[in-house]
């Protein structure tokens, strides 16, 4: 017996050894960062900047590769399944680590599992816009439009946030509305402006331009205050004369589960110096942008609340899982 403890208390040190090695070494080579979402839209301008920012202070470049669809569920088990060994990231959304288990009725990996924390990198609130040629200069008065033609108005979704702040709109204000799903924000956006679709809600980085271009009309903005970035649109809130009304999209990077932890903590440090970097900054706070470095475990707890939070929403809107 005191053989057998004393090869086990070896085999012990001699795996922390080749740990602590291997995260010395790390990392050796390009790191593949995955954004489940198309070229262009907000995680995937976020993820860019950050990786830009990450691979400054790794010393190794960042790749980023798209891979959208389902949601964000296709880039989600391309590295749920990936080799733990700090290669392979997923720049998160709520999306895909908060919402996807209540709407989808079986996902390839176990949402709550697969993943280890790496950082958080901040939030953004949506914007809900309509097609300049809609009879509509107000929520209000769109509102009143759907209410009169149940079904008649269209809207278009490409994520789980552009999907439940419409239905959570329509819940809130008791109107019906027939969804369009798209591949990509870009994509719904392009038809938004030509008319094919009424109404779209998303991130100010899809949104905020083509209304400051005035080639859609914004009508609100989903959080509970409004935006420095464009103060003239009301609330959700304010335009429906209603409360409680608030969805934010978040943006945050994720590990498979088991990367060492030791990987985990020079991720973390990266993430924070990327989020602290004033020209990062600069570069989003017109899109209404708010970093927020913080270690993994708050990752952690933020996302299992935003979890119930995000359940609860999907619940509310009467969204069926598919």
């Amino acid at each position: 017996m005191r053989r057998t403890f004393l090869s086990l208390a070896v085999l012990a040190a001699a795996s922390l050894l080749a740990s602590g090695a291997m995260a010395q070494a790390w990392p050796s080579k390009p790191i593949r960062a995955v954004v489940p979402f198309a070229a262009g839209s907000a995680t995937d301008q976020i993820g860019r900047a950050f990786a830009a920012e990450m691979s400054r202070t790794l010393g190794q470049t960042i790749i980023v590769d798209n891979k959208p669809g389902v949601n964000g569920m296709l880039g989600a088990a391309d590295v749920a399944k990936a080799a733990p060994d700090g290669y392979t990231i997923m720049i998160g959304t709520n999306s895909t680590n908060a919402a996807l288990k209540h709407l989808m009725k079986q996902l390839p990996y176990d949402q709550d599992t697969a993943f280890t924390p790496l950082g958080y990198f901040g939030s953004v609130p949506l914007i809900i816009a309509v097609n300049n040629d809609v009879p509509a200069r107000t929520l209000r008065e769109f509102v009143a439009l759907a209410k009169a033609k149940p079904n008649f108005v269209t809207f278009a979704s490409a994520s789980t946030s552009q999907l439940v702040s419409a239905e959570m709109m329509a819940h809130a204000a008791g109107i019906q509305m027939t969804n369009v799903p798209y591949k990509s924000g870009p994509a719904a956006m392009t038809d938004l402006i030509g008319g094919q679709v009424m109404m779209f809600s998303a991130d100010f980085a899809v949104m905020l331009p083509q209304v400051k271009g005035g080639k859609v009309r914004g009508l609100a903005v989903t959080s509970t205050k409004r935006s420095a970035a464009i103060p003239e649109l009301p609330t959700v809130n304010e335009a429906l004369g209603i409360k409680d009304y608030e969805l934010i999209a978040y943006f945050a990077a994720f590990a498979p589960a088991g990367t060492p932890p030791e990987i985990v903590a020079r991720f973390n440090a990266a993430i924070n110096a990327a989020a602290n970097s004033k020209e990062l900054q600069e570069k989003f706070a017109p899109i209404g942008f708010a970093v927020e470095p913080g270690t993994p475990e708050a990752l952690a707890q933020r996302n299992r609340a935003e979890t119930v939070k995000w359940g609860k929403a999907i619940r509310d809107a009467k969204i069926e899982p598919q």
